[in-house]
């Protein structure tokens, strides 16, 4: 299995004014506006997802870096392996979004997704 950077969700509660910050002081380049929601953004090849707090999403939120995500190239595999590890999952399965994915719990609350490669 091989793992890849997908994306740093950010959460706060100015998308605009924290998407302009980056662009503006970090040359962020805009790659679009996910309506009703945020701004993704790509800060030297590192995609930022700049959100506030999300109504469809359950499980607890905070401001700030909400979770790091990562892609697989065999999700399958990748499930039943962090599973078989005792590796506690807060979410799976994402109905609002595709592709397939799910939030893990690393130490100290960091929230990890893996996401399908396609």
């Amino acid at each position: 299995m091989a793992f890849g950077t997908h994306h740093v969700h950010i959460k706060t509660r100015d998308p605009k004014q924290t998407m302009q910050f980056y662009v503006d002081n970090l040359g962020a380049t805009m790659l679009g506006e996910v309506a009703g929601r945020g701004y993704r953004v790509s800060l030297n090849g590192l995609q930022l997802n700049i959100t506030g707090l999300i109504d469809a999403q359950k499980r607890e939120q905070h401001y700030g870096i909400e979770h790091i995500a990562v892609d697989t190239d065999n999700y399958t595999a990748t499930l039943a392996q962090l599973r078989a590890k005792g590796v506690k999952v807060l979410e799976s399965c994402r109905p609002w979004q595709w592709p397939a994915g799910l939030l893990l719990e690393a130490p100290d609350g960091v929230q990890i997704e893996v996401i399908e490669k396609v």
